[in-house]
């Protein structure tokens, strides 16, 4: 009879991945590829939640009882949520394109037209036109990687579209979570990020006392697409610290 040997892991060997806004598994499909001969892998769901709080929340309940933590864009921002709910559970943290800070009201004012645009109708419109176009470096593979990313828009649909944008309106600042924070951290963005700049990250790796910043040449806001293999490398040699 032939058993089957399993490598026994240590929890911390668990990494959990949380997609950002209107993005679901695919997002870190190269990077969960990269990691799974070493490490058990997850990417989180969050389109039923309504808050950045409940969608942390709803992660934690389903997550393991420690495990490693990655983030991108709104998934950063809940993954900081999560650091605020449950810093015992998180081994270590990698924040990605992503903002500590509460939500301006200018940005907040400019995402009800978007609501509403959505709300008839117009999520392929919204999507091609305002979310996703200035945010990747250029490069041949830009094209593909819209369409990946309005793929994922228009599967996961409107509602979620409107969850998530009432969800980021409504977050909170993550500033004094991110001081206090002690576990090994990963700060990494893309140097074409227009959304989240890189000077966003110096102030999140200035802020974290136990962090490394890392910022892609030939990225944009999406490094886990635009740039997998360095994005992967990055996760390797944080996790492996």
């Amino acid at each position: 009879m032939h058993h089957k040997v399993e490598r026994v892991r240590h929890m911390r060997d668990h990494v959990l991945f949380v997609p950002g806004m209107m993005c679901d598994h695919r997002l870190f499909e190269p990077q969960v590829l990269s990691l799974a001969h070493e490490y058990t892998t997850d990417v989180a769901k969050i389109s039923n939640a309504e808050t950045i709080a409940q969608m942390a929340g709803d992660i934690l309940a389903q997550a393991p009882d420690l495990f490693a933590l990655v983030g991108l864009s709104m998934g950063g921002i809940v993954a900081m949520e999560m650091l605020r709910l449950a810093p015992q559970r998180i081994s270590r943290i990698a924040l990605l394109d992503t903002n500590p800070l509460a939500e301006t009201q200018a940005v907040s004012d400019a995402r009800e037209p978007q609501i509403a645009r959505v709300r008839a109708g117009g999520l392929k419109d919204v999507m091609q036109q305002e979310m996703k176009p200035n945010y990747l470096a250029p490069g041949r593979q830009r094209h593909a990687i819209l369409s990946l990313v309005q793929d994922m828009a228009l599967v996961l649909g409107p509602q979620v579209f409107i969850r998530q944008s009432k969800a980021l309106q409504q977050r909170r600042d993550q500033q004094s979570i991110l001081r206090d924070c002690q576990v090994p951290a990963l700060v990494m963005c893309g140097a074409h990020d227009r959304l989240c700049p890189v000077s966003r990250h110096r102030l999140m790796a200035n802020l974290l006392p136990n962090s490394e910043l890392k910022v892609i040449a030939d990225a944009g806001h999406l490094p886990s697409l635009e740039t997998p293999q360095e994005t992967s490398q990055a996760l390797i040699r944080w996790l492996q610290t």
